[in-house]
């Protein structure tokens, strides 16, 4: 099961440099796309064969449009329609190497209650992910902690995305590793890495995280990951090379992808998965989403 953000991703892409006409008009690609870490993540773990149910609150009028799109990739969506707010929205500027800085308006999301996830929906689960953005709100931190409590008295495995250097770097410090204390598998990135460490390098960070959790796995973009587990060296994988256009969403596809395999050689998350072919099997993936516009696969 996962549970977090829903958005409406708006994607800008300038043709001739942002800038080249001050005041005036900036030809641009402009396209729309279903968005949400926590959505993406559960769409790329569907597509790729997991038995996905998904949680989340998006507004009434958008309601049926992202069932329909997450059911396109094959997940179970269980959404909250919000007759009082929008569904969240960020505006994504892209730069011509595929970087992007995104504007983010979180809407629907924030009003995510725990009567919006049933606990009946964790009923078969092997698995509660969750990313970051659940633990950044006081309301939504009832939820995300309530469902860990859920969670773990039915023994299933725990995965957390952090979801946001930003978001963590406003929490009172260690506190979202208390939280999450014992997750079988962790995916900073490296600025998030940075943030829960203090370490001064990918390495360092994947390492002291197991500390707190079964596998760590730091994104680290165009240079590939560090995977780690308590007591062994941790682990370089290389990206696979791509020639990006649009980096939305490719550590959510890198995510989903490797939960994906992790689950299906190791359903309890046991000694027998294999999780550098996990890793490597996300690496490219993450390396097809770059190629084109949008985070969600197809």
């Amino acid at each position: 099961m996962v549970c977090g953000d829903v958005i409406n991703d708006m994607l800008v892409k300038p043709l001739d440099g942002l800038g080249s006409w001050p005041g005036s008009d900036t030809p641009a690609a402009i396209l729309a796309r279903p968005g949400g870490s926590a959505a993406n993540q559960a769409a790329w773990m569907a597509h790729l064969g997991a038995d996905v149910v998904f949680a989340g609150r998006v507004g009434a009028r958008d309601a049926a449009y992202h069932r329909r799109e997450l059911a396109r990739a094959g997940v179970r969506a269980h959404l909250a329609a919000d007759r009082e707010a929008e569904t969240g929205s960020i505006v994504i500027m892209v730069a011509p190497d595929g970087e992007r800085t995104m504007f983010t308006d979180r809407g629907a999301n924030l009003r995510l209650r725990r009567s919006d996830v049933p606990a009946g929906l964790l009923d078969g689960a092997v698995a509660l992910h969750l990313t970051g953005y659940t633990f950044c709100e006081p309301p939504l931190l009832e939820v995300a902690l309530w469902l860990l409590e859920q969670a773990r008295a039915r023994e299933l495995a725990v995965t957390i995305d952090p979801g946001s250097a930003a978001f963590l770097a406003r929490l009172e410090p260690k506190s979202f590793l208390r939280w999450t204390e014992g997750a079988a598998v962790c995916f900073p990135n490296r600025d998030e890495a940075a943030v829960l460490t203090g370490e001064p390098d990918p390495v360092s960070m994947a390492a002291h995280l197991t500390s707190h959790y079964g596998v760590v796995v730091v994104k680290l973009g165009a240079a590939g990951c560090v995977l780690a587990t308590p007591g062994e060296d941790p682990v370089l994988i290389a990206a696979h090379p791509a020639r990006a256009t649009d980096t939305t969403g490719a550590g959510d596809a890198f995510c989903g992808a490797f939960l994906s395999k992790w689950l299906a050689t190791a359903p309890v998350g046991g000694p027998a998965a294999d999780l550098v072919g996990a890793a490597e099997f996300a690496a490219r993936i993450a390396a097809t989403v770059v190629t084109r516009f949008g985070a969600r696969p197809g």
